[in-house]
C-alpha cells in the first residue's frame, strides 16, 4: 500500500472482476476513504494502429497463451453458462449492431470520406488544433506562408 493508497491488480480481460473492483473503489471513494490504485492487467490482441505490424515483434499465435482469452467471448460464455444469455440472443445483437454501424457509416459517407473528399485546405493543419499555437508550429506556418 504505497502512500497509504490501497492497490489492486485485476484481470482486465475478466469483465466481472474488473466491474467488482471498480465498484468497490467507487464505493470506497464515496464513503470518503480516498483513492484506490487499480492496475488493470490486460492483453492488446490487435495492432497499435493500422500502420503497425505486430508480426514483426511477436508470434502470430501469442494471443492463445493469454489466460482467459478474449474478454467479450469470456463474458458471453459465462452468461450462457448461467442461463442469462444465449447464442441466439448473441447473434441477434451482433446483427443489430452491425446494421446500426453500417447505417451510421453510410450516413457519414454522405458528408465525404478520405477517398473522395471534400478535403480541407492544407492550412487547417495549423488551426483548430491548439488553443495557443506553440512557437515551433508558428514558425513552420510562417515558413509555408500560411
Amino acid at each position: 500500500m504505497a502512500y497509504d493508497i490501497p492497490s489492486l491488480r485485476v484481470d482486465g480481460n475478466d469483465f466481472l472482476a474488473l466491474y467488482s473492483v471498480t465498484k468497490w473503489a467507487r464505493e470506497r471513494a464515496r464513503a470518503g476513504k480516498g483513492a484506490t490504485y487499480i492496475e488493470v492487467y490486460t492483453y492488446r490482441a490487435g495492432a497499435h494502429s493500422s500502420s503497425d505490424d505486430p508480426s514483426r515483434y511477436r508470434p502470430g499465435d501469442e494471443f492463445k497463451c493469454w489466460p482467459g482469452g478474449d474478454p467479450v467471448e469470456r463474458l458471453k460464455k459465462h452468461l450462457i453458462s448461467i442461463g442469462a444469455w444465449s447464442e441466439e440472443k448473441d447473434n441477434e445483437l451482433r446483427e443489430k449492431i452491425d446494421s446500426e454501424v453500417m447505417a451510421a457509416y453510410k450516413e457519414a459517407c454522405t458528408f465525404g470520406d478520405l477517398a473522395n473528399g471534400p478535403f480541407p485546405p492544407a492550412s487547417t493543419i495549423f488551426t483548430e488544433v491548439y488553443e495557443e499555437v506553440p512557437w515551433h508550429v508558428q514558425e513552420q506556418r510562417e515558413e509555408l506562408g500560411k
